[in-house]
């Protein structure tokens, strides 16, 4: 071939395939002849079933109930590109991971798809019948299994088979070239004799246009089809998934407490290693890296990014650059949360002297949020209001505000829904629902959220703060530069809340007798490592 052959045929060479013009990958008729031979079988024996499968199957006998004879669809959602052809670590959809149980990073461009059948003839009396639609392990026998970089075991490793997630799961299964026919098919109006779908939207684009086009299709008039009133359609699924979890059942409890317990392990992680911190030139990257290390050891992944941040970096609400220096006399801001490998997250901010003593006016400003939050937590009962948390905080910070004489009005006037100057220095609210996302339940109606009824079963956060930054002129210099927050993660029961997060030390007195602890722990174990 010439060279004028030779530019011709990489002119056309489509931009998807470039990304392998590094790849010297072998693909001789020997080698893959060789390359399919000589494998261990695979196990035949099935696994036994999760214990979360019988939670998520009541979960999805509840969907059902509020759309009967629809078609409901439910993605977990692709591999996100992080970088060419490198992705993301993969998570599924929270509403697919709580109405299938599954966590983890198995499952990406599965979609359950709950189809409609008779009134109580489904699943478990259901009025629907679930399938999980994935695409399963290829046998060693494929070149997929060593030449496709996504999902060959040779590249990523094993991933169940369709008869695996049936036995964990208890929930029929199919392979993925069979989805569009279960999506599409007999897709149409009620009237007609069609079945109406609805659609988990924005979570898989392939899947969004697959659901618009058979709607399309099927219409009676396509060119004046209402997409609005078919995303509102869509928009009730959500919204009904989301609230769903405002109350989590006994498994979900147990996944918090698990997630919780290993929190507070990367925060007694990151007081061993504030010495090194404090001589780094970016100190809080040595305490996002603690976190991070601990979090990936005990858990799945970090339910956020960690907030670290020193000094008048603390009074960045979500300060995640993470990049400055932690001086001696600062206050570390550490809000952090590990995500156990079910994907529920815990959410803890503590306020940390990073030379182990508050100065006289931290301490003033740490106390105030302090009684601020056990003012929220006391609010916090069974059949009051969600709000009403967030009335009992900052009222108590707006009461600690006039007696430093910061506040321009009286307490009565700030408090007031016309007045509000105590929230200069807490813009934010102080709780939000938490679970398989930090804040979860971000879909569900007002009246259920913000205005609903505190339940037995809910999880939410309690998490008050002041923040005087450096540049705020209101306020006198000695305050400037201090930023406070404490966050709990609650439980509430029948008999009232419960501070799931009460192992990390809340008081002054026992956040510095606590960090005296380690230090000394770990002076003793450098001593005896030396000796």
């Amino acid at each position: 071939m010439n060279d004028a052959e030779n530019t011709q045929t990489s002119a056309n060479q489509p931009l998807e395939e470039r990304v392998n013009n590094r790849s010297q990958r072998p693909s001789s008729d020997a080698f893959k002849a060789f390359m399919a031979s000589n494998w261990a079988p695979s196990s035949q024996e099935l696994p036994g079933r999760d214990d979360v499968a019988g939670h998520a199957a009541t979960r999805r006998k509840a969907i059902s109930a509020q759309f009967k004879g629809e078609r409901l669809v439910l993605p977990a959602g692709p591999p996100k590109v992080r970088s060419n052809d490198c992705d993301y670590r993969f998570r599924p959809h929270s509403g697919f991971a709580h109405l299938t149980g599954l966590g983890l990073d198995h499952e990406p461009d599965a979609v359950l798809v709950l189809e409609p059948v008779d009134e109580g003839k489904g699943d478990d009396g259901g009025n629907h019948r679930a399938t999980l639609y994935f695409r399963p392990l290829a046998g060693r026998d494929t070149e997929q299994f060593y030449a496709d970089s996504r999902s060959g075991e040779f590249w990523i490793g094993a991933r169940p088979t369709l008869a695996e997630f049936e036995a964990r799961l208890g929930l029929a299964t199919g392979h993925i070239d069979q989805l569009e026919t279960a999506i599409t098919k007999n897709v149409g109006a009620p009237e007609i004799g069609g079945i109406s779908i609805r659609l988990v939207r924005k979570v898989d684009e392939n899947i969004d246009a697959l659901v618009d086009t058979a709607r399309y299709n099927t219409a009676k008039d396509p060119e004046n089809l209402d997409m609005g009133v078919l995303d509102a359609l869509d928009e009730k699924l959500s919204e009904a998934l989301s609230e769903l979890r405002l109350v989590k059942d006994e498994w979900e409890i147990g996944q918090m407490e698990l997630a919780v317990a290993a929190t507070v392990e990367g925060f007694e992680e990151v007081v061993k290693v504030l010495p090194r911190a404090l001589t780094h030139a970016r100190g809080e990257r040595v305490v996002e890296g603690a976190f991070f290390a601990r979090a990936r050891e005990v858990g799945n992944e970090l339910g956020y990014d960690t907030i670290a941040a020193s000094g008048n970096n603390a009074t960045v609400l979500h300060w995640t650059r993470n990049t400055g220096k932690i001086h001696a006399g600062e206050l570390l801001l550490l809000d952090a949360g590990v995500e156990a490998d079910s994907l529920y997250t815990a959410d803890i901010t503590r306020t940390l002297p990073a030379s182990g003593k508050f100065s006289d006016v931290q301490r003033k400003v740490y106390q105030a949020v302090l009684d601020a939050a056990d003012a929220g937590f006391a609010a916090a009962q069974p059949g009051t209001k969600f709000r009403d948390i967030h009335t009992a905080a900052t009222t108590v910070l707006a009461e600690r505000l006039a007696e430093w004489g910061l506040l321009p009005v009286s307490v009565e006037e700030a408090i007031s829904p016309e007045g509000q100057q105590h929230r200069r220095w807490m813009p934010h609210g102080t709780s939000h629902h938490l679970g398989l996302d930090v804040h979860d339940c971000a879909q569900a109606k007002r009246e259920l959220y913000l205005d609903g009824i505190l339940a037995e079963g809910m999880v939410f956060t309690i998490e008050p703060g002041l923040y005087f930054k450096d540049e705020d002129l209101a306020i006198p210099e000695e305050y400037r530069g201090i930023g406070v927050r404490i966050e709990d993660d609650i439980l509430m029961t029948a008999d009232g809340p419960v501070n799931l997060s009460a192992a990390l030390p809340r008081t002054p007195e026992d956040v510095e007798t606590w960090m005296a602890g380690i230090y000394r722990e770990a002076d003793e174990s450098r001593q005896a490592a030396q000796a």
